[in-house]
């Protein structure tokens, strides 16, 4: 049964729910959970979102501009949709939305365009039997592309940003993820899960729901804070990396 964008959704059938180890060397080397953004952090989706965004704001007669490109990183899509509205397109919020989503997707089921070393630690999660979800602010149909081409049985499910009241940089999607994961694992230790991150929409509302947080700057440079650790790259991070940055933060708390 496929993953499906749904606090209720069932597990995979190649990933049976392994019981989190409380205690020992085990324990020590891996992560409890791992909460993956999506957008900019586990896929590089900001040039196609950029390339669809421009050309509704440049065929309606506004002026596409750098602060604005900026502004749009890591935020709802109805904020977005919003910021475009003052920039000139006469689209509604939801048809926006649903333009900009769709181009998106299409270019994502073209190739998928993984960000360095998030596919590969994706999958050594996966192996150490590290539980990992998606929290994103696109809405289901993108998200469920990039799940569809992630390694076999290294997602649980799916938060998206059609299913929450208020994105980032609200705490509740977090918040969300780690009740569903804490329901799927009783044994979780919700201070040894960690956020991966790229945007400070994204580092506020993980950080705001408890998480420890790993910062991974993309488009934009991401400010030195006790509430994250900034890495450069994913590339040749390993699980027992997420599980020191998750001891690290807990322990200073």
């Amino acid at each position: 049964m496929p993953i499906r964008s749904s606090a209720g959704a069932p597990r995979p059938r190649d990933r049976p729910t392994t019981p989190i180890p409380e205690h020992g060397p085990a324990a020590e080397a891996v992560p409890g959970a791992v909460l993956w953004d999506m957008d900019g952090t586990l896929v590089d989706t900001e040039p196609l979102w950029n390339e669809s965004q421009r050309a509704l704001v440049e065929a309606a007669g506004g002026r596409w501009t750098t602060e604005l490109a900026h502004g749009l990183v890591g935020q709802a899509l109805d904020h977005g949709a919003r910021l475009l509205q003052e920039a000139g397109v006469t689209l509604s919020v939801g048809e926006i939305i649903e333009h900009t989503m769709t181009d998106v997707v299409n270019g994502v089921r073209r190739s998928v365009p993984w960000r360095p070393g998030a596919r590969e630690l994706l999958t050594s999660l996966r192996d150490a039997a590290v539980p990992c979800a998606l929290v994103t602010m696109s809405h289901a149909p993108l998200a469920a592309v990039v799940a569809e081409s992630v390694p076999t049985g290294s997602l649980e499910f799916l938060v998206t940003g059609d299913m929450v009241l208020r994105g980032k940089p609200d705490p509740e999607p977090y918040v969300t993820a780690l009740d569903v994961m804490a329901r799927r694992h009783e044994s979780l230790d919700r201070s040894a899960c960690v956020a991966v991150e790229d945007s400070m929409p994204g580092l506020l509302s993980a950080a705001g729901a408890g998480l420890a947080v790993v910062a991974v700057p993309h488009v934009l440079a991401l400010p030195d804070d006790p509430r994250w650790e900034k890495w450069t790259t994913l590339a040749g991070r390993t699980p027992r990396d997420l599980a020191t940055v998750a001891a690290r933060m807990s322990a200073a708390s």
